[in-house]
């Protein structure tokens, strides 16, 4: 039995989705361990259960084990769901874990989309996202291998990750853009200054993703927290034990708005974004099902206007301590 949860649409062509997506990249790669993967089949097709239609991977997690999982998990789901995936790295010939530098030139789009089809069991990619901008290559020869792939029926939407306003407007003019994924939350807030803007003046969706920080904002993290060795998570500047201490003024903010709407910190971080525009829909991870349906409860809190600028005046206040990534990763960003 599937449940409703109301809908969002994304870009001026209407792809309709669940006002929540998400995020499986945790599933299978950065948060330590991969975990069981029946469990992640189980957990998926609880969130269609749920009422989700929106599901996010990428070819680079893993390598390629998240977007198996996700094309297993969702198969019994054909034409029922929305399943977004990415291209844009290059990967090691050899079966590797780590990327080796970027790549999008227009026959790597192509190879990428073939192997993505394959893993994810469908005939078309709903959306494709570049995963990173590209200095090598122009963003308008990416639009135009992805309108060739919606041309040949492999692809239905063109999306772009982490990009800068000026490659947004660029990458539009070439083929429309259905949806641009960045990071945006109560702690990291830099889209508002022109991505916002430029997305609403050309009709497109905004898929955040770490909508809860990581982790952070939910309340379950501290200082005192310790990270699996392989949990990406040890890299982030803003998540070092000092910083996690300094931060937590911003749980705080959370927690007390949480006590007065009868909610938890990880529903007042989610309703805070679902109220910013209606053409924003969070993807947060998971791989527990108290949290999904945590998660999913909070497109049922109403946040006032008094509300949001009670909220928006404290999280002015502060100043959140470390950057959002290490300096290697940060030079991906915003372009």
């Amino acid at each position: 039995m599937i449940t409703e949860i109301h809908k969002r649409k994304l870009g001026k062509d209407g792809l309709e989705v669940s006002a929540l997506g998400l995020g499986c990249m945790g599933m299978s790669f950065s948060y330590g361990p991969p975990a069981d993967k029946q469990e992640m089949i189980s957990l998926i097709r609880s969130a269609v259960e749920h009422g989700v239609t929106f599901f996010d991977t990428a070819e680079v997690y893993g390598p390629f084990i998240n977007e198996e999982l996700v094309g297993e998990a969702l198969a019994p789901f054909h034409g029922q769901v929305v399943i977004a995936t990415k291209f844009g790295f290059k990967l090691d010939p050899n079966g590797g874990p780590k990327w080796l530098g970027l790549d999008s030139r227009p026959e790597h789009i192509k190879e990428v989309a073939e192997a993505s089809l394959r893993r994810l069991r469908v005939d078309t990619i709903d959306l494709f996202y570049q995963h990173r901008v590209d200095p090598d290559v122009p963003i308008e020869d990416v639009a135009g291998a992805v309108k060739y792939l919606i041309q040949e029926g492999k692809v239905k939407h063109f999306g772009l990750s982490e990009a800068g306003a000026q490659t947004i407007r660029r990458a539009n003019a070439v083929h429309p853009v259905t949806a641009v994924q960045s990071e945006y939350s109560l702690w990291w807030r830099e889209p508002e200054a022109e991505v916002l803007p430029t997305l609403e003046e050309l009709g497109i969706g905004f898929v955040p993703f770490s909508p809860l920080g990581k982790g952070f904002l939910t309340g379950k993290i501290n200082e005192n927290t310790t990270f699996a060795p392989d949990d990406f998570r040890n890299t982030v500047p803003r998540l070092s034990p000092e910083n996690r201490k300094a931060n937590q003024i911003v749980v705080d903010l959370l927690k007390k708005v949480a006590v007065l709407k009868n909610a938890t910190p990880a529903q007042i971080a989610l309703a805070w974004l679902l109220a910013q525009k209606p053409w924003i829909v969070p993807i947060p991870g998971t791989t527990k099902l108290e949290r999904l349906t945590e998660n999913i409860g909070s497109t049922s809190v109403e946040l006032t206007q008094e509300d949001l600028h009670e909220i928006r005046t404290a999280a002015s206040n502060i100043t959140v301590q470390g950057a959002r990534y290490p300096e290697s990763a940060a030079k991906l960003i915003g372009r």
